[in-house]
């Protein structure tokens, strides 16, 4: 089984931090090997330099992106390849946004159930949300964004039932913020997971690059 991959993301109450460059810089040399941020909270050409430095540091780029119309998504679209990321997370699936990510060998991970709000909530069924992933795998996305732990039901059973039906990639994003869920990360076995605001609490440490640490040790005992 491989191991589940870190994605940090520079983000806070699924916004990015007004310092997500100072931040990156004194994490650059962590074990992460996936770094990420929102579309929300950072002017377009600090996305670009960020992203720029990222990828100077050797590390794969993941934007974000908490929207739900689809001029929204397309914009959040056209972001992510102008500035060379290699992933585009999040988003409310559209043809038009897939369609567009094919084009550009974008790496499209789509939410799927009912999204609303921000910090976003996720509601719906296990059986939707596995009728839903599959159509869009159909259509030719990379994998999918399971906002899991904002999930209104058993995010536990949720998560484990959902990964061990979907042949692609599955990314659990938003509130992994303790030990106990990396455990339940661990057995869900999912492609990657995202940590931003539970680094920013301190909830694996005090130091930014020693908690990014910690977290990859873990999950790779």
């Amino acid at each position: 089984m491989n191991k589940p991959k870190l994605i940090v993301m520079l983000t806070h109450h699924d916004r990015t931090v007004k310092n997500a460059p100072e931040i990156f810089n004194q994490c650059k040399n962590s074990k992460a090997k996936i770094f990420g941020f929102k579309e929300e909270g950072i002017p377009y050409a600090e996305m670009k330099t960020l992203f720029e430095a990222i990828k100077n540091c050797g590390k794969s780029t993941a934007l974000e992106v908490v929207a739900y119309t689809e001029k929204e998504c397309i914009d959040a679209a056209e972001k992510a390849v102008e500035c060379n990321c290699d992933f585009l997370m999040g988003t409310k699936f559209f043809d038009s946004v897939n369609n567009f990510c094919k084009k550009h060998n974008l790496k499209y991970m789509p939410f799927v159930g009912e999204i609303t709000g921000r910090p976003s909530v996720l509601e719906g069924t296990l059986a939707g949300m596995v009728d839903e992933a599959k159509n869009y795998l159909s259509k030719g996305v990379f994998g999918i964004d399971l906002l899991g732990y904002r999930y209104t039901g058993d995010a536990t059973a949720l998560n484990k039932k959902f990964v061990a039906q979907i042949n692609a990639p599955v990314c659990i994003a938003g509130s992994v913020n303790s030990y106990q869920r990396l455990d339940e990360i661990k057995a869900a076995n999912s492609w990657a997971f995202t940590i931003g605001g539970a680094f920013f609490e301190n909830k694996f440490g005090k130091d930014f690059s020693a908690q990014i640490n910690l977290v990859c040790d873990y999950i790779s005992e």
